[in-house]
């Protein structure tokens, strides 16, 4: 049968429609994946364009006050009021509800892997930030004037016994209500010379001991009442059951609150990072003498959470890492613009939970702990300052010394609470490890802002992978318990709360 040329055949249609209907796909695919990272890519814009017009402002004028300082960070600072708003009530309810749901053989399995994995990478951090140390070697002597023109920063006088037994007093605190508000504190109280001139005024195991309570919440207390009270109600059975869905309840309540308040995370990173440029008073000490320190901090780092944990991750769950780590994007910038690991736990737990699937009775059980205790990029900075600062004072140091410090490093970091440059207050166990005082910490005082948050981006980071692999080592278990009718599957129960759409 004869058609016209002009005319188009039947099967060029048909072209024409597959190839309108591919295109029309792929933008819907493209629409998809730009509104389901809008958030990430807004929160990393932010992060640029905070450092752009911090120097902008900078540039305006010759000297920024601190009043006028504090006037650009405000919108940041509202932002990071909020989010550790939500750390009490997300920490508790996530933490008795989700061992509450859990059997109790079940529970003691994923707590002792949880401990496994936080030794064995905050030991791994540490060797490795000594390992990088001692090869790049970026402390350079420093002369006496040197030492003493440096930035003078004032320390507490404190020993390294009492930071420890601080520690082991805070998991049990005396009264649940103010541990929501405040943290105890040994004060050591020096001797008057002039009433007491026998006393050895630098010997402070003579000092006079007190305590203080100081503002902040004491994280480690909640966290050791919330296990006990969560194998409470697990052992309580059907009788407990109301009381776990009050907390299930409250979970999901702050989870909401959480989808909220990340919604603001672009413009309260934006103004964070640009009144943190503003504070910096001279660029040229992180590219001077502190560069090779610098530099190490971040290498060491880097390597830790971008290319260990990441391996450990494939290890164990058979999986490649890299778009676990993209789900993690807007918990990482979060992390990188706060400084604070406690303040970016509800990021942190929205995004496994959603984005990568993690089982909710295994995040809101690991999330919590990890943020309290495992600080992998804490415990590598302590290690490589604690070295550096010793080869600027041209100290030798030998195999017993540097096993002390990592042993040092490790117990600091689980001190240290999850808030921003708490890493300098723990330092001072490090550094009286090696016979250093207090005061040097004023040797790295000029770059630890900025290091403070990438060990921070570590921190949160090795939390994720954390969970990843429990969730992954308990998915049989979970699974039986699931479908023998024990507990229902731990899956997020409502959709409305996420971090990419509103």
């Amino acid at each position: 049968m004869w058609q016209s040329p002009l005319k188009p055949s039947h099967s060029d249609q048909g072209r024409n429609t597959m190839s309108t209907t591919r295109r029309q796909s792929k933008e819907k695919i493209e629409e998809s994946c730009f509104r389901h990272n809008l958030l990430t890519i807004l929160t990393i814009a932010s992060v640029a364009g905070g450092v752009l017009l911090g120097f902008i402002l900078k540039g305006s004028k010759s000297e920024w006050t601190k009043r006028e300082i504090t006037y650009v960070q405000f919108p940041g600072d509202v932002f990071l009021r909020m989010l550790k708003m939500l750390i009490v009530p997300l920490l508790v309810s996530s933490i008795v509800s989700a061992i509450g749901s859990l059997d109790l053989s079940l529970s003691k399995k994923i707590g002792f892997q949880s401990i496994a994995y936080y030794a064995a990478t905050t030991s791994m951090a540490v060797l490795q930030g000594i390992f990088w140390v001692m090869l790049i070697h970026p402390g350079k002597i420093m002369s006496k004037e040197e030492q003493t023109a440096s930035i003078h920063q004032e320390t507490r006088p404190i020993t390294t016994v009492d930071t420890i037994l601080d520690l082991i007093r805070n998991i049990f605190p005396a009264n649940l209500v103010e541990a929501t508000i405040s943290t105890y504190r040994t004060v050591l109280i020096p001797p008057r010379p002039l009433l007491n001139s026998t006393v050895n005024a630098t010997d402070m195991t003579l000092w006079e001991i007190k305590s203080e309570m100081v503002e902040g919440s004491n994280v480690l207390g909640l966290v050791a009442f919330s296990v006990a009270f969560g194998i409470c109600i697990g052992k309580l059975g059907p009788m407990g059951k109301p009381l776990l869905n009050f907390f299930d309840s409250l979970g999901e309540a702050v989870m909401l609150m959480t989808n909220w308040v990340i919604w603001l995370s672009p413009m309260g990173v934006l103004f964070l990072v640009a009144s943190k440029v503003l504070e910096l008073d001279d660029f040229g000490v992180i590219v001077g003498r502190l560069g090779m320190y610098f530099l190490t901090v971040v290498l060491g780092l880097f390597v830790h959470g971008f290319v260990l944990l990441p391996l450990m991750y494939s290890l164990f769950t058979r999986q490649l890492p890299f778009q676990f780590t993209m789900n993690m994007g807007q918990a990482i910038i979060t992390a990188f613009g706060t400084a604070s690991s406690s303040a970016s736990l509800p990021i942190s737990m929205a995004c496994l939970e959603e984005n990568n699937k993690i089982d909710v009775r295994v995040s809101r059980f690991v999330m919590p702990i990890g943020a309290t205790i495992n600080m992998d990029g804490t415990a590598l900075y302590e290690a490589v300052a604690a070295i550096f600062i010793a080869q600027l004072k041209g100290i030798q140091l030998s195999f017993g010394q540097i096993a002390a410090v990592s042993v040092t490093a490790t117990m600091a970091s689980i001190g240290a609470a999850g808030i921003p440059q708490a890493g300098l207050v723990t330092m001072v166990m490090v550094l009286d490890t090696l016979g250093l005082p207090a005061d040097d910490v004023s040797l790295i005082i000029a770059v630890d802002w900025l290091l403070d948050r990438f060990r921070t981006t570590v921190n949160v980071l090795g939390d994720a992978y954390g969970a990843g692999i429990v969730a992954k080592l308990a998915e049989n278990d979970l699974e039986i318990m699931a479908s023998n009718g024990t507990v229902e599957a731990g899956k997020v129960p409502n959709d409305e709360w996420h971090t990419t759409s509103m």
